[in-house]
C-alpha cells in the first residue's frame, strides 16, 4: 500500500499534479517520518507550489540526519536562493563541492546560480574548472560561452558556443530531444545547426534551467545526481 502511494505520489509530482502529490506524500511523510525519500519529495513539492518556509524545513530535517548529503544540500541551496537569501545559498553550494570536489557537476551547479546572481566573472571560473574536469561537457561549454557573451567577451564566447555545437552534434544520437540554442523560455538548450547557430543573435541567446533539462539524458554524465538538482529546480527558476 505504500508502495503504491509513493509511485502514485511521484506520478503526480511528475505530471505537475503538485496539490495531490503533497496529499499523498504529507501521508507518507506522516506514517513513516524518517523515511527520506518521502520527505524528499514533499519537499520539492513545497517548492514547486511556491511553498519555500515549509520546502526549507523539511531539507533541514534531510541534512540534520544525513548532513554529508551532497544531493539534499545542492537542493537546500536552491529554495535558500528561491528565497532570496543568496549568500547562504551559496555557502551551500560551496560545501556541496567541498564534500564532492571531483564532481565537475558541483562547479558548473555553483557557476549557474553565480550567473544568476550576477557574478558573471566567478560564474566563468567555474564553468572553466567543470570544463576540465569534463571536456565533454557541452552544456558547461555553452553556458559559459552564454555569460562570457553578457560580459561582451566576444571572440570568447563565440569558441565556447562553436566548441558545444561541436560536442553537441557528436553526442545528438544519444539525446531524446533536439538540441537547440534559442529565447524561448520554455526551452534554452543547445542548438545542433552551427550554421543556424551563427545566424542568432545575441539576444536570442538566453540562459536557462530548461536549458539543462532538455539534454540531462544525453550529455551529463552523472544523469542521477544532475536529474535530481534540475528536476527539483527547472520550473521555478525558468520563471522567476
Amino acid at each position: 500500500m505504500t508502495v503504491d502511494l509513493f509511485e502514485k505520489g511521484k506520478s503526480h509530482f511528475n505530471s505537475g499534479k503538485f496539490e495531490e502529490a503533497l496529499f499523498l506524500f504529507n501521508q507518507l511523510v506522516g506514517s513513516s517520518p524518517q523515511d527520506t525519500s518521502y520527505l524528499h519529495y514533499r519537499a520539492r513539492v513545497f517548492s514547486r507550489l511556491g511553498k519555500f518556509d515549509d520546502a526549507l524545513k523539511d531539507f533541514d530535517l534531510l541534512i540534520k540526519s544525513h548532513p554529508y548529503d551532497t544531493n539534499f544540500i545542492s537542493d537546500r541551496a536552491v529554495v535558500l536562493h528561491l528565497l532570496k537569501r543568496n549568500e547562504e545559498a551559496l555557502n551551500e553550494l560551496d560545501r556541496a563541492l567541498n564534500l564532492d570536489p571531483n564532481n565537475p557537476y558541483r562547479y558548473s551547479s555553483r557557476a549557474y546560480f553565480k550567473d544568476r546572481i550576477g557574478d558573471l566573472k566567478g560564474a566563468i571560473l567555474d564553468y572553466e574548472a567543470a570544463i576540465a574536469m569534463d571536456p565533454e561537457d557541452a552544456v558547461s561549454l555553452n553556458n559559459k560561452g552564454l555569460v562570457e557573451e553578457k560580459l561582451g567577451y566576444q571572440d570568447a564566447s563565440r569558441s565556447s558556443f562553436q566548441k558545444a555545437d561541436r560536442l553537441s552534434e557528436i553526442l545528438s544520437p544519444l539525446q531524446d530531444t533536439p538540441i537547440n540554442r534559442t529565447n524561448d523560455k520554455q526551452d534554452h538548450s543547445l542548438k545542433k545547426d552551427s550554421a543556424q547557430n551563427a545566424n542568432l543573435s545575441p539576444e536570442t541567446k538566453t540562459l536557462g534551467i530548461q536549458h539543462y533539462w532538455n539534454i540531462l539524458k544525453g550529455i551529463f554524465k552523472n544523469d542521477k545526481t544532475r536529474a535530481e538538482f534540475f528536476g527539483f529546480i527547472k520550473s521555478k527558476f525558468k520563471s522567476s
